[in-house]
């Protein structure tokens, strides 16, 4: 029967969560969504947190709609995370190489899925979020390669 392991590390300037599925690409969307997914609910919690005290005014339903804010946007930045993650690991494997050409495929994939969640879903739009998410992950990737 598989199992699931998880170990962390927390060494500054890095935080490691390790998830183990039992199988690479499982390994990888977890990976994604965990990590992703709570740098989206970091963003919500700011932002919330911004908005109360610019109000001065803090009660109990601002903080249950931070809570619901925070979860919502780690749901939908950690899926956005294991899209891009998952997409470049599996054309990673299918090309058999490693490089930025798979953080373009990514990055496109997953753009294109982002705006497939939005309520405008013109095909325009889809393409040039494509392109957007394409450009966006291939200059991440040439500068995690310049460090």
């Amino acid at each position: 029967m598989p199992t699931a392991r998880i170990n962390t590390r927390f060494n500054s300037p890095s935080v490691d969560v390790i998830v183990d599925m039992g199988h690479p690409l499982l390994n990888r969307l977890v990976d994604g969504f965990i990590k992703v997914g709570g740098v989206g609910a970091l963003h919500a919690l700011t932002q919330e947190t911004y908005g109360i005290v610019r109000r001065e005014k803090a009660s109990k339903r601002s903080i249950e709609i931070m809570a619901q804010r925070a979860g919502k946007e780690a749901g939908q930045w950690g899926l956005i995370g294991a899209i891009y993650t998952g997409s470049v690991y599996v054309t990673q494997e299918a090309r058999g190489t490693h490089d930025w050409k798979n953080a373009l495929i990514g990055g496109a994939l997953t753009g294109a899925a982002l705006s497939i969640t939005d309520s405008n879903r013109r095909s325009d739009h889809i393409i040039t979020s494509a392109i957007t998410g394409a450009a966006i992950a291939t200059a991440a990737e040439f500068l995690r390669n310049i460090t």
